[in-house]
């Protein structure tokens, strides 16, 4: 279960003095909702007003009694007070609004800590990342997601929540509430053009990490130029975001969902499609046990924002991600601030502890006050004036459409099949020629009947999930790695696209398939390899194979996920030996991660003696979110300096792997 919080509409009157923070952005968010069936869908949770005491965990006493004499000022009154704070607006009605905002921020919370929905999104109104302590501050009167913060915390004894801030703006004031809290880590990627860019704070930057015990719990990607694309956000996500959270450990994700920072908006002026919140979403939702909410904060693209709210929702909702296309490396100016963040945070996380030292003075993204650099840029600036701003175009995100099958099964007679999955068998008998075929190439020495069926069956399912009929699925077999390679060849001849096999222990030939491009194999196991004569056999290798979850994890997360995602398969193979080492909860997360590619087209090849593993897999491919791998230790160093070694040696060919800038030429400027 599901649920969407919608707040009234009634939020600030549309006025000369605030043109883009305007009501239609609820409506048109809303309309977008129904229109595409998702509402319906969704539990709709009443709205309450955040009560003095909710306020009050994050405000203060004067602030609060001061906002609550907004509802009987004079027009007169509301601008003198409106003038003491930063870019923000104050209505009669907005005191009403921001209770409302925070109270469905609070409601949500408590939905998903009770177990009532899995995970949800607030459509509200005012936003209210930039609220501080004692002020108002850009639109936002309430830092309801600060607010939601606390609250978990003390109604729920949540010891630990993630904050991902994805808006364009730097929400300082909830870097401000935090920022001496490890309890809480909070992560912002923001326009910031080295100071220039509102809210131009020095605090803003890369190296303001947070304070005393909070020191390691801030972490701000200032962006320094406009256009950053999918390919900059996702590279920051896996290099800096997804290895943090997971060695921290969250038990509630909180997402400041501001729009903002999707292609066409005024404030962001970048250039990531709406989809790429697909992606960004379902990367979170394993953390926590899947315990995600977010917040809307900003968005003032009327286009650009309901489609990027759609995305998000319908993602929440559990249905596949589309394929991430045109995905290339992060740019020069995204590189250099992937530095410099994983640089400064070397020392305070184990998963960057093998980062670059701080850049010096060369790469930087601190401010330059540079007599002729400001010059030109006045010139530069007066120029982009006076030249006509031509408005952005995008394709309308294609429809996403769900398989009237999740997860189908292919079983042995004796193996139960798990509620909500579906036992597979090919219903048609199979074609003359495929039966000559497996019999030529697996089946020579013997007249396995029982063998013949399950690989016939193995091929009619990835027809069905070619044709979107089926989304996922998942086969026992007697010989895993004879399964592979029939299911690789036939995908090579049949399928039009690229399988990327994933294989954890030593079921698979890699000399086999891969010379062409339309097979990725990445094989991990604890086997020294030989040197990687192709770019489409990847082997990791681990000291302690796949048993040791610290460093299984960090390849996942920074090394197989970049491949995966860049590579852009139209069916991801995860395969699964009896000797691998595996832990389930580790392997259910692989699994989860797994389906962002391919629109969740996943076949798990796993050995008949693994019948244990069936449910667990399954619950992870029916769009369960995996069990929590507690708080990471520190990789074995041997493992850190493989890795480190693999990824420098392959990022020529697979720029996502990149996470330092050149120092001359290279990362390309969008």
């Amino acid at each position: 279960m599901h649920s969407l919080l919608q707040k009234q509409t009634t939020a600030l009157q549309k006025r000369p003095a605030c043109k883009i923070e305007v009501p239609e952005r609820l409506t048109v968010s809303h309309e977008a909702l129904v229109k595409n069936g998702l509402a319906d869908r969704c539990v709709s949770v009443p709205v309450r007003e955040a009560t003095d005491a909710d306020i009050l965990l994050v405000h203060s006493e004067e602030y609060l009694e001061a906002v609550k004499k907004t509802p009987y000022m004079t027009l007169e009154d509301l601008k003198e007070f409106t003038q003491q704070y930063g870019d923000v607006y104050f209505h009669p009605n907005i005191y009403h609004c921001a209770k409302l905002a925070a109270g469905a921020a609070l409601q949500l919370v408590d939905n998903v800590m009770t177990g009532k929905v899995r995970n949800g999104m607030a459509l509200v109104r005012p936003p209210g990342h930039h609220s501080m302590r004692s002020a108002a501050n850009g639109f936002c009167v309430f830092n309801n997601v600060a607010i939601a913060a606390r609250y978990a915390k003390q109604k729920y004894g949540v010891k630990r929540v993630l904050i991902v801030d994805w808006d364009v703006h730097h929400g300082q004031g909830v870097q401000y509430c935090f920022e001496d809290d490890p309890s809480v880590l909070y992560f912002s990627w923001h326009r910031y053009e080295h100071q220039k860019f509102w809210p131009q704070l020095r605090e803003s930057d890369y190296d303001s990490v947070g304070k005393e015990k909070g020191a390691g719990f801030n972490i701000n990607v200032p962006w320094n130029k406009v256009g950053m694309t999918n390919s900059d956000y996702l590279s920051v996500f896996f290099h800096v975001l997804l290895p943090v959270a997971y060695e921290f450990c969250p038990d509630l994700v909180l997402v400041c969902a501001g729009f903002d920072s999707a292609i066409g908006d005024p404030e962001g002026e970048m250039c990531a499609s709406p989809d790429i919140f697909a992606h960004l979403t379902h990367l979170l939702m394993n953390l926590a046990g899947g315990k995600l909410c977010a917040v809307l904060e900003g968005g003032y693209n009327l286009t650009s924002l309901p489609q990027s709210v759609c995305q998000t929702v319908q993602t929440l909702l559990g249905d596949p991600a589309p394929r991430p296309a045109n995905l290339d490396g992060p740019c020069k100016s995204a590189l250099e601030s992937l530095y410099c963040v994983r640089s400064a945070h070397r020392q305070y996380w184990s998963c960057l502890k093998h980062a670059a030292e701080l850049p010096t003075s060369d790469i930087s993204t601190k401010r330059i006050k540079l007599a002729e650099e400001e010059e030109e840029e006045e010139r530069l600036e007066e120029a982009k004036e006076e030249k006509s701003v031509e408005e952005k175009v995008w394709p309308e995100p294609l429809k996403r459409v769900t398989p009237p099958i999740r997860t189908a099964l292919v079983l042995p007679n004796d193996v139960a099949c798990p509620d909500g999955c579906k036992r597979f068998s090919s219903s048609e008998d199979p074609d003359p020629l495929i039966v000559n075929k497996l019999r030529e190439n697996f089946l020579k020495d013997t007249d396995d009947s029982n063998a013949l069926t399950t690989l016939s069956s193995l091929i009619a399912l990835i027809e069905k999930m070619e044709k979107n009929e089926i989304c996922n699925g998942l086969a026992l077999v007697r010989d895993v790695s004879m399964a592979t390679m029939c299911v690789v060849q036939h995908a090579a001849t049949a399928l039009s696209n690229r399988v990327l096999v994933v294989c954890v222990g030593d079921a698979v030939d890699p000399s086999r398939g891969t010379e062409d491009g339309k097979t990725l194999l990445v094989q991990f196991s604890n086997k020294e390899s030989e040197e990687q004569k192709c770019k489409y056999y990847i082997p990791v290798c681990l000291k302690k194979g796949c048993s040791d979850v610290s460093g299984f994890t960090q390849a996942v997360l920074g090394l197989l996920l970049p491949l995966g995602y860049k590579y852009d398969p139209s069916l991801v193979l995860l395969v699964r030996t009896p000797d691998s080492g595996l832990c389930d909860s580790v392997w259910r997360q692989l699994a989860g991660l797994l389906q962002g590619l391919a629109q969740g087209h996943t076949l798990v090849l796993m050995q008949e003696g693994e019948k244990a593993c069936v449910g667990p897999t399954a619950s992870s491919l029916l769009g369960e979110a995996a069990p929590s791998l507690g708080q990471l230790h520190a990789p074995l160093p041997k493992d850190v300096e493989a890795l480190e070694r693999l990824r420098h040696g392959l990022q020529a060919d697979w720029k996502l792997l990149q996470t330092t800038a050149p120092e001359t030429g290279g990362g390309d400027e969008h």
